[in-house]
């Protein structure tokens, strides 16, 4: 199976390893930001996708899940 982002092997039938710890990075720092700013899950990936500093991994993984969840 392939990464849905880019055409690499998926590890965990999502992402590849690459967009998968951007993933994991992502989920896991989402609490610390909805403390600090009361934001919620779409705001923050659209604040990650915005943001200069952000890694291209992250960015990519953060539109993904902005274009695609919910269906």
């Amino acid at each position: 199976m392939k990464c849905k982002i880019c055409e690499r092997e998926a590890v965990n039938n999502k992402f590849c390893e690459l967009h998968g710890k951007a993933h994991q990075n992502l989920v896991e720092k989402y609490e610390a930001w909805k403390k600090a700013l009361d934001i919620s899950w779409k705001e923050y990936l659209n604040e990650i996708v915005k943001n200069s500093l952000t890694g291209e991994w992250a960015k990519e993984v953060a539109q993904h899940l902005l274009e695609n969840e919910g269906k």
